[in-house]
């Protein structure tokens, strides 16, 4: 275990929020009140677990919003792999410095943070270096860290819980900072639909005129037509239905493809740069292939629990089209995601739910009945 720090704080600021969220602090950390799985075929439920206390690097964070990810349902269910529980999912964390350890330099209490989809990695390898945290090969590691269901190494193999929890103590290398008048709740989104959306637009180059498609209008797609507007793309948004063509002209979508329509999709053949694809199940891509001009590029970031239909050589051959995929981002470009979003007024659509409200979230998040983000009130937590 690394060592503890003094808390930087006033001792009766110290004593008022061990009041206020959950008791006196014990040597080696405190409970807290969370909601997470017991196992994967029931309901998440409140618990309590165990939070360290920061050593002289951490940042201790009072959660105040946490956004609800599909890849938070698919691994709190075990659809992902094997699961350890009590498995307390959120990945999309903001809140208020409550402490800061004794090193830390770059935060103050009482200053709004948020935490993403890393909490460590090895910090060392290439990937590290570079500010591509997502990519890191460390040994020790195999990977990053992810904000829960991952050991954390680095205190004695402890599983990490997520921000469905009332606080959260984390690395200050991985804290981030969310800009002044940013609205907390529509923020919290913004640490995983944003940044996987805003990775692969300015990976490609996108700028003024670029031709962008984004497949799927869910929140990842949303995400990815508001950001792409703000770069100066033109977009055009595909879904199967005419359902969202509405929806899409009211983020700014510039034209909508029925994807289920066949006229309609030869339509749109050779007419784009950059595709964005964030469909999580699986699905042909021939289709948006074929949409892709010379030079274009398709990108997935949508990840199905099976495996997708093969592609079609062809279709990459001869235009010269590329087919990758992309994993969020590093701590910089996260920040300038977030500075991006903020200078542009760029915010997630969401809806609020409060504790009790999260299995039927879920179950709405898998039929398809959000507009377009639910996120977590932590407050309803310590009620």
């Amino acid at each position: 275990m690394t060592p503890q720090a003094k808390s930087s704080l006033p001792k009766t600021t110290v004593e008022k929020a061990a009041r206020e969220l959950g008791g006196p602090r014990e040597p080696g950390g405190r409970t807290v009140p969370a909601f997470g799985g017991v196992a994967a075929d029931r309901p998440l439920e409140r618990m309590e677990i165990e939070r360290r206390e920061p050593d002289a690097h951490d940042v201790e964070i009072e959660i105040e919003y946490c956004g609800l990810c599909h890849s938070d349902v698919h691994s709190v269910r075990g659809e992902w792999g094997e699961v350890r529980y009590p498995y307390v999912p959120g990945h999309e964390i903001v809140g208020r410095v409550r402490r800061v350890g004794a090193e830390v330099s770059g935060f103050t209490e009482g200053e709004r943070v948020g935490v993403g989809c890393l909490v460590d990695s090895c910090r060392e390898c290439e990937s590290c270096r570079e500010g591509l945290q997502q990519y890191c090969t460390g040994s020790e590691l195999g990977g990053g860290v992810p904000t829960y269901g991952a050991e954390d190494y680095r205190h004695g193999g402890e599983q990490t819980q997520g921000g469905y929890s009332t606080s959260v103590v984390v690395n200050e290398g991985y804290v981030l900072r969310i800009p002044e008048g940013m609205d907390p709740a529509s923020a919290a989104p913004l640490l995983c639909a944003g940044i996987t959306t805003y990775s692969p637009l300015r990976h490609a180059g996108v700028g003024t005129g670029t031709r962008v498609g984004v497949v799927g209008l869910g929140g990842l797609g949303h995400m990815a037509v508001k950001i792409a507007k703000a770069m100066g793309a033109e977009v055009t948004v595909f879904s199967r239905s005419d359902g969202k063509r509405e929806a899409a002209r009211e983020l700014g979508a510039d034209a909508y493809v029925n994807s289920s329509d066949e006229q309609a999709m030869k339509g749109a053949r050779r007419s784009l740069d950059v595709v964005i694809d964030t469909v999580a199940a699986p699905h042909s891509l021939d289709g948006y292939l074929a949409a892709l001009a010379r030079d274009g590029r398709l990108t997935q970031v949508g990840l199905p629990s099976e495996p997708m239909p093969p592609v079609n050589p062809a279709h990459l051959i001869m235009r010269r089209v590329s087919y990758g995929g992309s994993l969020i981002g590093g701590l910089p470009e996260t920040q300038e995601m977030l500075d991006f979003c903020a200078e542009h007024g760029i915010a997630a659509d969401i809806e609020t739910v409060e504790a009790d409200g999260v299995n039927a979230a879920y179950d709405r998040m898998v039929a398809g009945d959000v507009k377009y983000r639910f996120v977590l009130d932590v407050a309803s937590l310590r009620r």
